[in-house]
């Protein structure tokens, strides 16, 4: 019985090692690989009670939050979060080591994996309508304009921004098909958030997090809610983030000089280093398409506990 519990603590520990690897490469979903994995309804629920304790807690209501507390599954949420955890501090220097040393495979690699991420998440329309289209075509244009704003990744942002960062990223964490390192790059503080990891700049990661927890208390509820009544709607609104994204993630000409593809906000014909760029861009969004897939067959499966 001992070893059969400790089992399932090990596995649910590997599955948020998954969730995490997922959730720092742009593109990739850690809630789509938790559908994968077949805990996506029991993540979602368990998150669900911990943000009604914390809402206890926040009008003042010690007792029932922590009533409420000793119903959150955490036999499994400690090991999933901490799964999660280790995937981020051993990657995070990989991914930050090869966005300085292949910028331009890097950033193809990511609009691969964007790509792959729109296609997978028309496909997950309920009944597509022309209005679909019009408002991700419509939101698209727009988040390209805006983009292009920007003309780098944020240096030295603010705590604030690390706090901005925790609340958007933390999406990805309930919502299979958003990647939260797409959305830090989108607001330019992917780059940020990795050098605070690697650097251990607690205090930045403290942010981070409190930022995280916050939105994950406040609005795991409200996003649950959209997707129930405004499903389609809401993916349509995400598809078009992801085409504006198109343009921070295009690899030529490197968005900051010679040290990073991925950030370019003035597009430019491919040149130099193309082949190999292209053949990744393609590998990266057919693995988006095939997770996918996977996911679609073990949607209805749920780990036991």
């Amino acid at each position: 019985m001992l070893g059969a519990r400790l089992g399932g603590v090990i596995g649910v520990a590997l599955r948020g090692f998954l969730m995490g690897s997922a959730d720092v490469v742009p593109g990739v979903s850690g809630g789509t690989v938790a559908l994968v994995t077949g805990i996506y309804q029991r993540l979602v629920t368990a998150i669900s009670t911990g943000s009604r304790a914390l809402g206890r807690f926040a009008r003042g209501d010690v007792r029932a939050g922590l009533v409420m507390l000793r119903d959150v599954d955490w036999l499994f949420l400690v090991p999933l979060v901490a799964g999660a955890a280790a995937a981020v501090l051993t990657l995070a220097r990989v991914i930050e080591t090869l966005l300085l040393d292949q910028p331009i495979r890097m950033a193809a690699v990511f609009l691969g994996l964007i790509i792959g991420t729109i296609g997978v998440a028309w496909r997950i329309l309920r009944a597509p309508e022309p209005r679909h289209a019009v408002v991700a075509g419509a939101l698209g244009v727009i988040a390209f304009a805006l983009f292009g704003l920007q003309s780098a990744a944020a240096t030295s942002p603010p705590l604030l921004a690390y706090f901005v960062a925790g609340a958007l990223a933390i999406c990805a964490f309930i919502l299979p098909g958003v990647s939260g390192s797409f959305l830090l790059l989108s607001i330019g503080m992917y780059q940020s958030v990795l050098g605070a990891v690697n650097d251990r700049s607690l205090l930045a990661v403290a942010v981070f997090a409190a930022g995280a927890t916050l939105s994950l208390a406040v609005f795991s509820r409200v996003l649950e809610r959209l997707l129930e009544g405004h499903h389609d709607i809401l993916t349509a609104a995400l598809i078009g983030l992801m085409i504006g994204s198109v343009r921070i993630l295009w690899p030529w000409p490197n968005g900051l000089g010679d040290e990073n593809g991925v950030g370019a906000t003035v597009l430019g014909a491919p040149q130099g280093d193309v082949v190999i760029p292209v053949i990744l861009a393609i590998a990266a969004a057919v693995l988006v398409v095939g997770v996918s897939r996977l996911a679609e067959r073990r949607a209805m499966v749920h780990v036991p506990t």
